[in-house]
């Protein structure tokens, strides 16, 4: 039993750690998309944020419903990248 449970504490610390990876890519690549997007003119920022409201809308008509609250989930995301991004 008590092999399980070290086991088991292991496996969490592993998965714990995958996680802050990942925290760590996404807000770096938040940072990078954020840096880039303030170079835009706002035409150029109107223009991607049409294209992925477009592909947004697309994609979530064709999802079955389990998957519509992932979609508003990430378009909202993505919507405050485009308006709020960083200071």
């Amino acid at each position: 039993m008590k092999n399980l449970i070290a086991e088991l504490l292991v496996r969490l610390a592993e998965k714990e750690e995958e996680s802050k990876e990942l925290v760590a890519q996404v807000e770096a690549l938040e940072i990078v998309v954020t840096a880039l997007l303030r170079k835009l003119d706002s035409n150029q920022l109107q223009q991607i944020n049409t294209s992925i409201s477009e592909a947004m809308h697309t994609a979530s008509t064709s999802m079955a419903p389990d998957y519509t609250k992932d979609a508003s989930m990430l378009e909202n995301y993505i919507q405050r990248l485009l308006n709020h991004p960083r200071q």
